[in-house]
């Protein structure tokens, strides 16, 4: 494009020089045309270009279309900012570019797909009093390829910004009561003041002004780490700002794009590898990292309890004719033997472990919502033996069929095949027990073993489990040309035997 001096130029050279389009043409390396362009009318300055070239960053343009197209099926709190998507081009892909390019060209993406890209924070100026606050959130994770509604427990220290993040599948007292207790073992101590909304795991109550009335094992659970309690008047959740601001940071930059595991415990590591990662971060206007104001603000904290609170709880239960007990109106299994007892279970927030007297009979992950069942199938065996016509449709073995190799399919046939299904059904429960004491693995190897060898019996897969053990405690013997090593046993001469019994 022109700058003024050379409009001034062109033109002075063709009124008062009298030059033509040509001449000027070569004297100042511009076209013909702008040269006409500039004789006909007034200087306009630059006009915009209409396609801005991008040489660092046009080679991740799809990339990053991508991302924010998938965002538009992603739940709204949970899609990528400018900051998110900056990030994981330099951890993912080694971008060189800077932030201010990413933010522009994701900004006018958003525009163009009808995306909200705007943010807003209230800037706050906290001092090391040691507090913290306190909130939930929601958030979708992939367990097991799907997408499942779950929990944030999030503690924030209002001095440090140090988050504290956490998945649960419910926000019940337990819950809460465990993000606590890991909380302060994350921090290091406890903080002296709590500041939470009115929630009802801890507040029974809403008084006049600030006065609550706390729910009693709330009241014992406070005791036990020994802070005070501070809740926000009702609908201002800005009373507790940082916290309220971590639920959304947490939902962009640690649950973006959508976290994916077999269970929560295992999105959870990551989300306490974020944790401490965040460390490292400096806030704007603060002087340190994350990392070292908390050390700072570590000596208001108060020490750890030396054991952490008993956050369990036992409640009676009935086994059914099931042999299930029945735990917040879903079931779990205990071995059937145990059918119409009266029994306990012992309930945490992941588990629920059912006891007969000191006993413990089983010990099942913990499940939330209504009509779950929670099935052992090895607590079904026995009864099964008994009841061979329903092995087929049996429940407690529809996920645990699921893992079994092909050798203990081709074992089950072959049994059928030469004793007949029910009997053949029975000898096969047979072997199932004895992963009891085996393991599957170990069980699976020794099936293949035997049907290598023609063998058809629970009988002769039991000796092979016990040779091999009996094999591993003998002292391996000496190899040398004075000792002869006596080769190993044929058991095809097993299958002999149990064609003549």
């Amino acid at each position: 494009m022109l700058k003024v001096d050379q409009y001034e130029y062109i033109r002075t050279a063709h009124r008062v020089y009298g030059k033509n389009v040509s001449e000027i043409a070569r004297e100042t390396g511009h076209s013909r045309n702008t040269v006409k362009k500039v004789l006909r009318g007034e200087f306009t300055g630059y006009s915009p270009r209409k396609t801005q070239p991008s040489p660092v960053l046009g080679p991740y343009h799809e990339i990053i279309n991508q991302w924010l197209e998938e965002d538009i099926e992603s739940p709204k709190k949970q899609r990528h900012t400018a900051k998110r998507i900056y990030t994981r081009l330099v951890s993912e892909y080694g971008f060189t570019g800077s932030e201010t390019t990413v933010r522009h060209h994701v900004a006018s993406v958003k525009r163009s797909l009808g995306l909200k890209s705007s943010e807003a924070f209230v800037p706050l100026e906290p001092s090391p009093r040691g507090e913290a606050e306190v909130d939930w959130g929601s958030a979708t994770v992939l367990l097991g390829g799907e997408a499942v509604r779950v929990k944030i427990f999030c503690m924030r220290s209002k001095y440090s910004g140090n988050p504290f993040v956490r998945l649960y599948p419910c926000e019940r007292q337990q819950a809460f009561f465990d993000g606590l207790s890991r909380g302060f073992l994350y921090y290091g101590g406890v903080f002296p003041v709590m500041v939470f909304d009115n929630l009802t795991a801890a507040v029974g109550k809403v008084l006049l002004g600030k006065e609550r009335k706390e729910q009693e094992s709330f009241v014992r659970f406070r005791s036990w780490y020994t802070f005070e309690s501070r809740f926000c008047s009702p609908g201002r959740g800005n009373e507790k700002g940082g916290v309220e601001g971590l639920v959304g940071f947490a939902r962009r930059n640690f649950l973006v794009p959508l976290p994916r595991g077999e269970n929560l415990e295992s999105i959870n590591d990551r989300l306490l590898e974020e944790c401490i990662a965040y460390g490292s971060h400096r806030i704007t206007g603060r002087e340190g990292t994350v990392r070292e104001l908390h050390d700072a603000e570590k000596r208001n904290l108060i020490p750890l309890p030396r054991h952490p609170y008993g956050n369990e709880q036992t409640v009676p239960v009935k086994a059914d004719k099931y042999a299930t007990v029945m735990v917040d109106k879903n079931r779990y299994s205990v071995p059937a033997s145990y059918a119409g007892r009266p029994l306990r279970a012992l309930l945490t927030v992941d588990e629920v472990a059912v006891f007969s007297g000191e006993k413990r009979l089983a010990v099942h992950g913990r499940k939330y919502g209504n009509n779950h069942w929670v099935l052992e199938a090895d607590h079904y065996l026995e009864l099964l033996r008994e009841r061979p016509g329903a092995f087929r449709d049996a429940r407690p073995l529809s996920e645990w069929k699921k893992t079994w190799s092909g050798s203990l399919n081709s074992l089950l046939e072959r049994f059928q095949e030469r004793q007949g299904e029910n009997r053949g059904i029975k000898e096969f429960i047979d072997v199932l027990l004895l992963t009891r004491n085996y393991g599957q693995k170990r069980v699976e190897a020794a099936a293949l073993r035997a049907l290598e060898n023609g063998l058809g019996s629970a009988a002769g897969i039991r000796h092979l489990l016990e040779s091999a053990e009996r094999q591993e405690e003998t002292t391996r013997p000496l190899e040398s040309e004075r000792w002869t090593v006596l080769p190993a046993a044929d058991v095809s001469v097993y299958s002999v035997l149990e064609a003549g019994q």
